[in-house]
């Protein structure tokens, strides 16, 4: 199998005209790729392994910063309800996205095209006319969120990358707890992000999502043993909480939101994983075990960190174990499968960026013009990594004005737009006018309050280095 994965005599022949827009040539190649039953296609076991690896990233590991940001008693309820509410979402997507096929007798819709044909079939004139801008915005900030991942991921790596690195000389066989102790970097932290980043750009050259399954699996195996390793660490000797407040204040609050949407990092992949199934139908199954196992782990992780390490809790948590070589090698492990994890995530904007770009030059020309669109993405997200390398409150800007958009924002609004004229229900409509607000609210609000912070002096007893902790 090509690792490029892409015939490019039969893409360039299936695009309409030379001019489409970003997202109709994501479209037409999406559609290329849906899996009757009995042809290749992704299996239940590849698209759970898929579904999880979008979702368990380094948000996961921000869950207890966030937890802190939230209170001990208000985090984790709050991560449940916003768990069930963004898997609800996900449901209501497919559901739309089916019905819409149904309707237009589609094989396949994407996101950004139930976005459309619902709005051309609203009664507002205005917005029928201007129906296609529902998936520009689509589009468009599936592109921000998938490359906001990415940015995250070039900062996450980096970070830890720069701790093992720097902490060698001094690392031991004797686990203990870090203490607090202000050092002073060797290398600046973009020298690490610039060399990951010639790795990353060979990686995304990998396109097709059953080849990154492979990819996908041993990112898990590295995860899991990770996170073994770091639960077992942090149920080691918990303080007693009482000291722990039970509820944060209003605006630490707001960081707590964008860090929770954020960690769902999965609502862009889940049509186009559905996609590539075998059989899609049974792709709700596949939803419902992947997401349940992850809103358990979210709940534990971030809880059982912040009992453990309370009002040290640094941005992830893997800058608070010790520095021994048994620890030293859960970051790396760890890293290695946000390495992987890149992949994936990137592949979301790609397919939406690159199938335009290619069709405006000839074929001999498509292949480099496709390499080349990935390697300036992937150099954009390491640019905006360097530009601001805060994780905590990029996991909350992100998670605040893209994904609760994307997440809780239009789905609910599509159930709405779509529905409402077939007899939907007074609770069912109530429901998703409180879902729209609800995701409206955390956005204004969150992203004001990322920014805030962001514009203040960084604390350097919680900023996101190795030089916190020895």
């Amino acid at each position: 199998m090509s690792l490029l994965g892409r015939n490019y005599n039969s893409e360039l022949n299936s695009l309409d005209n030379r001019s489409q827009s970003p997202s109709e040539s994501s479209s037409s190649i999406t559609s290329e790729n849906v899996h009757p039953a009995g042809e290749a296609g992704l299996s239940m076991m590849q698209t759970l392994i898929h579904l999880l690896k979008c979702n368990i990233g380094t948000g996961l590991l921000g869950l207890p910063l966030a937890i802190k940001n939230a209170g001990l008693l208000v985090g984790p309820v709050s991560l449940l309800a916003i768990g069930v509410l963004t898997v609800h979402c996900m449901v209501i997507l497919l559901n739309c996205a089916q019905h819409l096929s149904q309707r237009l007798q589609k094989t396949f819709v994407n996101y950004g095209e139930a976005t459309m044909y619902s709005l051309e079939t609203c009664p507002n004139t205005w917005l029928r006319t201007h129906a296609v801008w529902g998936r520009y915005t689509v589009s468009f900030l599936l592109i921000i969120t998938q490359l906001g991942f990415c940015s995250v991921y070039f900062m996450f790596m980096a970070d830890n990358l720069q701790q093992m690195v720097e902490e060698a000389h001094v690392t031991s066989n004797i686990c203990q707890p870090r203490e607090i102790l202000a050092l002073t970097p060797i290398l600046d932290i973009r020298f690490y992000m610039l060399t990951i980043l010639p790795f990353l750009i060979l990686l995304v050259f990998i396109q097709n999502l059953k080849v990154l399954s492979v990819f996908s699996t041993l990112a898990n195996i590295t995860t899991v043993g990770s996170m073994a390793l770091i639960f077992e660490y942090i149920m080691q000797g918990i303080p007693y909480p009482s000291n722990l407040p039970l509820m944060a204040n209003w605006k630490t609050f707001l960081l707590f939101f964008g860090t929770a949407i954020f960690t769902f990092e999965g609502v862009g992949m889940v049509l186009p994983l559905k996609n590539q199934m075998k059989h899609p139908q049974q792709f709700s199954f596949v939803l419902y075990l992947g997401m349940s196992i992850v809103i358990i782990l979210y709940i534990f992780l971030g809880t059982l960190g912040y009992m453990k390490f309370g009002s040290d809790t640094q941005a992830s948590i893997t800058l608070n174990l010790p520095n021994c070589w048994l620890y030293q090698s859960v970051k790396l492990m760890y890293s290695i499968g946000i390495f992987f994890t890149y992949a994936l995530q990137f592949h979301v904007p790609a397919e939406i960026i690159i199938p335009f770009a290619v069709s405006q030059v000839s074929e001999s020309w498509a292949l480099f013009v496709d390499l080349s669109v990935r390697s300036g993405l992937v150099c954009l997200t390491c640019v905006s990594a360097i530009l601001i390398p805060r994780l905590d409150l990029v996991i909350s800007l992100v998670g605040s004005v893209s994904s609760s958009t994307l997440a809780l924002i239009i789905p609910a609004l599509l159930e709405i737009v779509i529905f409402y004229s077939e007899d939907m229900s007074c609770v069912t409509l109530a429901k998703d006018i409180m879902i729209s607000i609800l995701g409206l609210l955390g956005c204004i609000f969150g992203t004001y309050q990322a920014l805030y912070e962001l514009t203040q002096p960084i604390n350097h007893s919680m900023a996101n280095s190795t030089g916190v902790y020895a």
